[in-house]
């Protein structure tokens, strides 16, 4: 494989570089900065008729030259909730959608690689958003690859038709497996753009964490990255493959219900429906998309994994945002009226764990007590307890949390929101277009400015040698003993011991649910919790332990 600049009379000659991979060559976009863009890159066949709910197979060499200056069609999903700071539709959707796209350094040469997976709730997304264009992280020097993959029921049903015409006796995990077959196509095609198939860092933010954590579980991603960098991740339990457990339907149950639901009484019925109306339909219908504990691609519940120390040995950095909730208001049942019922309220929930509590969130200020709460459930137990697995395994872990505001956020009372570093991350300060409309953006000032250099250093230098580094800004030292992270504010500034006294009480609650085996721990948080079971957990359920 060669990288060459075009020459006059070549295909593809007036837009760029051409890029000769494993498939076929491929003309790339100039962009400023020496950066080139390839867009819209298939690594996988359309996964249509009868390859929907397939594994996806890899792409069949093309001869000619692929132009590769337009992102492809992101993946059918439904319209963004109206209002939503985050809605922003894509141009174009399509059920043939396994495309990705890179960035390439100018003069790039054993460049280390990330690898982006968006967020969305595994419903929606689209790697062609402006939040995520890859040049400016291309311009410190790494390879930028962002990837499409099969989202909501077109990603992850299950059902027993589909695990039985399945060598591997699977089904439900296909936007996973879109994910190891795009990890595939960059081990055996990055090189060609200037990167290090040797050297790869798996990012993503929100669900695309999600996935980067349940994919640091699966053996069949095993090799395919070698760090990751996890944004507003959560662990949580996922519907088993035949049998129910944690208070959770089974995955196979899941899914014939919905076929009932839509109407459809097998397999080829549902293969035969409209995508859009299908994708639609399963919406209406209440479908949550989650991967499958399948004994295949995830051999286990990823909290019972990382328990065992059976997770990619890989360096780690894991974090989350101080106000999360505050865009993610559905997380939160309706709050009470008064002080007194709230803490009627959280004895009834926390029994015996009441005490810290209210300690942790008291009633003085109920709403922010529950937002904080939620919060730490869900985003900050779940950091903190990967940074604690992988620092048992004697490898570099890196906690931060950002705290960062700005005007336009505290006008709309969404300080340091779910998802708001992103623009810092991809250096999209100042950027006139690309965003979501509703979105409060940053202030194009030089000190937003700078924050963003620091935040693309740190992630860019991890991505290179796995130490976090920023020129004049803070050191983050690792996690260990002392429970290190770094605060992400105006200014980037070290600490000590995240929120004392969140990790133990969360780790406490879903030890307990552990042992019960009767509640999940996805969305049972704060005050929208049923009650805690009272404490019978043995001690190999407390895997996050009191000490890394």
């Amino acid at each position: 494989m060669t990288v060459r600049a075009a020459q006059p009379g070549d295909p593809g000659a007036s837009v760029g570089l051409i890029v000769r991979t494993t498939r076929g060559a491929l003309s790339g976009a100039p962009l400023a900065g020496g950066v080139t863009a390839f867009r819209g890159i298939p690594y996988a066949e359309q996964p249509l008729g009868d390859l929907r709910w397939k594994p996806p197979v890899a792409r069949a060499p093309w001869r000619d030259v692929r132009p590769a200056v337009e992102f492809a069609a992101a993946c059918l999903q439904v319209r963004s909730v109206p209002g939503s700071i985050y809605a922003q539709e894509p141009v174009r959707m399509s059920e043939d959608c396994l495309f990705l796209n890179v960035w390439r350094p100018p003069e790039a040469s054993d460049a280390p690689v990330m690898v982006w997976l968006h967020g969305g709730a595994l419903r929606g997304g689209d790697p062609a958003s402006g939040l995520y264009e890859g040049s400016a992280l291309a311009r410190q020097g790494a390879v930028i690859v962002t990837v499409n993959y099969r989202l909501g029921v077109l990603g992850y049903l299950a059902h027993p038709q589909l695990t039985e015409e399945s060598e591997h006796a699977s089904s439900g995990n296909y936007g996973l497996l879109d994910q190891i077959e795009a990890l595939r196509w960059v081990r055996e095609n990055i090189a060609a753009f200037g990167g290090n198939p040797g050297n790869v860092t798996l990012f993503g933010e929100s669900a695309g964490a999600l996935s980067a954590i349940e994919l640091m579980t699966s053996p069949l991603a095993k090799g395919l990255f070698h760090k990751v960098i996890l944004q507003s991740g959560y662990l949580v339990s996922n519907p088993e493959l035949g049998r129910s457990r944690f208070g959770l339907p089974s995955a196979e149950a899941i899914g014939e219900g919905l076929a009932r639901e839509l109407g459809a009484a097998d397999l080829t019925a549902l293969r035969a429906m409209d995508a859009l109306s299908l994708v639609q339909r399963s919406v209406a219908a209440g479908f949550d998309p989650q991967a499958t504990i399948d004994g295949w691609v995830l051999p286990q519940q990823i909290v019972e994994c990382f328990d065992r120390g059976e997770q990619a040995a890989v360096p780690l950095i894991a974090g989350f945002n101080e106000g999360e909730i505050r865009s993610l208001r559905f997380f939160l049942p309706p709050l009470p009226v008064s002080a007194a019922e709230y803490e009627a309220r959280v004895r009834g929930i926390y029994g015996d764990l009441a005490a810290a509590y209210l300690a942790r969130y008291p009633a003085y200020d109920i709403e922010e007590s529950a937002l904080a709460a939620a919060r730490d459930a869900f985003y900050g137990w779940s950091a903190e307890r990967l940074a604690r697995a992988q620092t048992r395994l004697g490898l570099p872990a890196y906690l931060y949390y950002f705290t960062h505001r700005y005007p336009a956020q505290e006008a709309l009372h969404l300080e340091a929101f779910h998802a708001s570093e992103l623009p810092y991350e991809f250096g999209r300060i100042g950027a006139p277009d690309g965003w979501p409309e509703l979105w409060p953006r940053p202030p194009d000032e030089a000190r937003e400015r700078a924050l963003s250099e620091s935040v693309m250093s740190y992630f860019t230098s991890f991505a290179r040698d796995g130490a976090p580094r920023a020129a004049g800004a803070a050191a983050w030292q690792p996690y260990r003993d002392d429970r290190a992270f770094l605060e992400i504010g105006a200014v980037p500034r070290p600490g000590h011991r995240l929120l004392p006294g969140a990790f133990e009480l969360h780790e406490e609650v879903i030890a307990r649910r552990r042992a019960a085996g009767t509640q999940h721990w996805y969305v049972n948080v704060g005050l929208a919790s049923p009650p805690v079971p009272p404490a019978a957990a043995p001690a190999h359920h407390r895997g996050g332990g009191a000490h890394p």
